[in-house]
């Protein structure tokens, strides 16, 4: 996800897309640990995925750019 399309988005539209981006990083994470893991680079993208969206929500929140 390309942070302009985050940026985009509403705080209710980023507190969704970062509860279903920690979903996906618990399932990745059960996968993991069961050995089903078939992308272990989605684990790194998720992670930044998520670091993005809770940096452009507290700027938002804030009212920094």
């Amino acid at each position: 996800m390309d942070i302009s399309d985050i940026r985009a988005k509403t705080v209710d539209e980023l507190i969704d897309e970062l509860e279903t981006l920690k979903k996906e990083q618990f399932n990745l994470r059960f996968q993991r640990a069961t050995q089903q893991l078939e992308s272990s680079a989605r684990v790194r993208q998720v992670r930044r995925e998520v670091a993005k969206v809770k940096t452009v929500l507290r700027q938002k929140r804030t009212g920094t750019n």
